[in-house]
C-alpha cells in the first residue's frame, strides 16, 4: 500500500499480515513476567491484550498486569519521579512528507517568498533560535529540544547545499530548493544546533528522520552525519519518527517516511557518533497489538546491541485535527485501558531500558499520575512551548513548572526529582513549601520559571 492521502484512504482497505493471535497464554505470559523471564512477542500480545482468548480488555486481568509492571518498576528505579526542565524550540513546520497522524506541519510550497497561500505555519532563523534559547537560560531550563519539520532549503551544512544543488532536477530528485527561494532561510541543521548550544545548555535534536534529510544526496553514512551535528554542539537524539517500527503500519500511515530499517540504521548511527538516545512508540491508530508488541522486540533488539537508549517514550495518538481522523480512517485514539496497558507492558519487556516515560502532554495530568502507577518513572518536561501535539488536537496545556511536579508528584506519595536529559545527574526536591525552581540548568539558582506561577490541578 502506496497512499499519501487519508481521502484515498478507507478502513475497510487496510489488511496486515501481522494480526494478534498466538500460541501463547495470557496466564503464561503473566508468569513469565512476574517471573522477570525475558518476555516474548507473544508475551507481550498476550499482556497487551488480556488474553487473545476472548474480545475486549479484561478488567481483572488488566490490573493484574499494571500491578506487575509496578512492582517491577519498584524493583528498577525506585519511587523517585523524575522530570527536566526543558524547553521546546522546533524551527520549522514546513514539510511536504505528509504523514497522515500528523497536523503539525504545513505544506513547504507555502512558505516560497512567491506564494500567497495563507498558512498558520513558521520558519525561525538560527539567530532567532539562539535569541528563545537564550532567554530560556534566565528561566532555568538545562535543556533545549528541538523537533522540526523536513523543509526543502534545510541542509546539513554548506558542503551539503552544494551537492543537493548540483542534481538536475534537485526539487523532484532530493527534495530541496535553495534558502532564497524561501521568504525566511532555516539555515543549515549545524547552524541551529550551533545556535541552540548556549553555555553548556543539553541540545537534544535530530531525530532519524531529519537525521535522512540532512545525508539526502550524498553517500554519507549516518554516522558521519551525526558526528557532525555533535561538533556543531548535539548532545542527545529523540528516537522519534518511529511510530509503529513494522513497515506495513508505516506504508499507511506515513508512506513518505523512512523504512524501519533505515530509523534503526540512523538510531545506530547517532550512538555510533557518541550520542545518547531515547526511543519512542506511536500508537492508537491502525496498528494492532501484534504490531505493538514487534516494535518493542526491534527497540528491545537495538539495545542489545548499543546501550545507549536512556527511556523510552510511549506517544498516545492524538487525533482530532489529523488526516486519519477528519477522513474517517480511525475514529478516536487509545483507549484509557490501552494507554495503561501500553505503559506496563513496555516496563515489563524492557529488561534494559530503565526508564519509562508518561507525558502529560499526552494523557493530561491525572491520567499521566496514574500511569506512573503503571509501571513509568519520568513525567517529562517543563516544556514551555509545544506545537506538535497542539496543532493535532492536544488540549493539555504548553507548559508544567516545577512547583506543578511538586505539587503532582507529592500528591501519590513519591518523590519529585529534577533530572538531566541523560538521567546522570539528578536532584531531589526537598518538600519545605517552596517556591520551588529548576536547579540543573547553565543559569539555574532555584527560583520559579516564571514570576506568576499557580499551581495547576491533578485533573486539569
Amino acid at each position: 500500500m502506496t497512499r499519501r492521502s487519508a481521502a484515498e484512504l478507507s478502513p475497510t482497505d487496510i489488511e496486515f499480515d501481522h494480526t494478534p493471535e498466538t500460541d501463547q497464554s495470557f496466564e503464561n505470559a503473566l508468569a513469565n513476567a512476574r517471573g522477570r523471564e525475558r518476555l516474548t512477542v507473544d508475551d507481550a500480545v498476550e499482556l497487551l491484550t488480556t488474553g487473545t482468548d476472548s474480545e475486549g480488555i479484561d478488567p481483572r486481568r488488566k490490573e493484574q498486569v499494571l500491578e506487575a509492571a509496578d512492582r517491577r518498576r519498584a524493583e528498577m528505579v525506585g519511587e523517585d519521579v523524575t522530570f527536566v526542565a526543558n524547553l521546546n524550540n522546533n524551527v520549522t513546520t514546513a514539510c511536504n512528507v505528509g504523514c497522515l497522524f500528523c497536523n503539525f506541519k504545513n505544506s513547504a510550497h507555502a512558505f516560497e517568498a512567491d506564494s500567497d497561500a495563507d498558512h498558520a505555519g513558521f520558519t525561525k532563523t538560527p539567530a532567532e533560535s539562539r535569541e528563545i534559547v537564550d532567554d530560556a537560560l534566565d528561566l532555568g531550563i538545562s535543556e533545549v529540544c528541538s523537533v522540526s519539520g523536513l523543509h526543502p532549503a534545510f541542509a546539513l551544512d554548506d558542503e551539503h547545499h552544494e551537492i543537493l544543488a548540483g542534481y538536475d532536477e534537485p526539487a523532484r530528485e532530493v527534495n530541496y530548493k535553495p534558502p532564497a527561494q524561501y521568504t525566511t532561510d532555516p539555515g543549515t541543521y549545524t547552524d541551529q544546533i550551533s545556535a541552540m548550544s548556549l553555555e553548556g545548555i543539553h541540545v537534544h535534536s535530530m531525530t532519524p528522520e531529519e537525521a535522512y534529510h540532512a545525508r539526502r544526496g550524498t553517500d554519507w553514512s549516518y554516522q558521519h552525519v551525526y558526528g557532525r551535528l555533535r561538533e556543531a554542539g548535539l548532545d542527545t537524539a529523540p528516537g522519534t519518527a518511529a511510530e509503529i517500527l513494522v513497515d506495513e503500519v508505516r506504508e499507511v500511515i506515513c508512506p513518505g517516511k523512512i523504512t524501519t530499517d533505515d530509523w534503526l540504521e540512523a538510531m545506530e548511527g547517532a550512538m555510533a557518533a557518541g550520542l545518547g538516545t531515547t526511543a519512542t512508540i506511536m500508537y492508537g491508530h491502525v496498528e494492532n497489538e501484534m504490531h505493538r508488541a514487534m516494535h518493542l522486540k526491534r527497540v528491545r533488539d537495538l539495545q542489545d546491541r548499543t546501550g545507549g537508549i536512556t527511556e523510552f517514550v510511549p506517544l498516545s495518538f492524538v487525533h482530532e485535527n489529523t488526516p486519519l481522523y477528519r477522513h474517517g480512517v480511525v475514529d478516536g485514539g487509545a483507549s484509557d485501558a490501552e494507554d495503561e496497558l501500553m505503559i506496563a507492558v513496555a516496563r515489563l519487556f524492557f529488561d534494559n531500558i530503565d526508564n519509562i516515560q508518561s507525558s502529560w502532554v499526552k494523557y493530561g495530568n491525572a491520567k499521566g499520575l496514574k500511569l506512573l502507577n503503571c509501571g513509568a518513572n519520568d513525567f517529562m518536561g517543563t516544556i514551555l512551548s509545544e506545537e506538535i501535539t497542539k496543532r493535532a488536537g492536544g488540549s493539555y496545556g504548553e507548559f508544567r513548572s516545577v512547583g506543578d511536579y511538586v505539587e503532582m508528584i507529592d500528591a501519590i506519595g513519591r518523590r519529585p526529582v529534577e533530572r538531566s536529559t541523560d538521567y546522570r545527574t539528578t536532584h531531589p526536591i526537598e518538600l519545605d513549601g517552596g517556591p520551588y525552581g529548576p536547579t540543573l540548568g547553565p543559569r539555574a539558582d532555584g527560583t520559579p520559571m516564571l514570576p506568576t506561577e499557580t499551581p495547576l490541578s491533578a485533573d486539569d
